[in-house]
């Protein structure tokens, strides 16, 4: 009599009890969190909320985020930093004008424009909350947009010395200031005048060098 034939890795069975991480309900999840912080706030936000409005039983996110923090860090991550990307245009400007366009489509995002000042606010009260953000959001953010100044250089439009930290804040620090902190959004031509203003600081020599 033949022996039974075993099954392969290939063809075995996940245990009915095991936890599956299902795409589609993994994007629904990542929905309902951005439009429960949109809504809702940091603060206010609960797991049981987000599972809730997803349609989805609690564990279901705790299965993927261990707490609330990660959970909204990893989601709030993964569109901010996708929405830098920055190719070569093949001038300094124009990479600098498309940065700034870039900064100003997170700001003004249906759900972003409510989630990020929101979590900037929260993170000035919440120390760990604040380290999160930085590493998973400003950090690859800022790391993206260094490209833009190592191409210049690359170029000859700025020189090795260039000091990218301070040229970082500056390529942001425009676009955030009209939109996030004073509430206006950009009139037409603002984002080139913009560009023009920052590719001029960026360029600037001092005398005698």
């Amino acid at each position: 009599m033949p022996e039974p034939t075993r099954p392969t890795s290939s063809t075995r069975r996940v245990p009915s009890g095991a936890a599956t991480l299902r795409p589609a309900k993994t994007e629904a999840i990542r929905a309902a969190v951005l439009d429960e912080l949109a809504e809702q706030g940091y603060g206010r936000l609960s797991m049981e909320a987000v599972a809730k409005r997803a349609g989805v039983g609690k564990s279901a996110l705790y299965r993927r985020w261990p707490s609330k923090q990660q959970m909204v860090i990893d989601v709030a991550s993964e569109l901010s930093v996708a929405m830098v990307d920055l190719p070569d245009s093949g001038s300094l400007r124009g990479d600098v004008l498309a940065a700034l366009r870039a900064v100003a489509d997170w700001l003004t995002h249906p759900r972003f424009s409510r989630i990020i000042p929101d979590l900037i606010a929260e993170a000035r009260r919440d120390e760990a909350l604040a380290e999160a953000l930085a590493t998973g959001i400003g950090g690859p953010r800022r790391a993206r947009a260094v490209a833009l100044l190592d191409r210049a250089v690359a170029r000859g439009e700025l020189p090795p010395e260039t000091d990218r930290e301070l040229a970082l804040d500056l390529l942001a620090a425009p676009v955030y200031w009209r939109i996030a902190v004073r509430g206006v959004p950009p009139e037409p031509g603002y984002l080139e005048r913009a560009a023009d203003l920052v590719v001029h600081a960026l360029s600037f020599r001092p005398a005698g060098e």
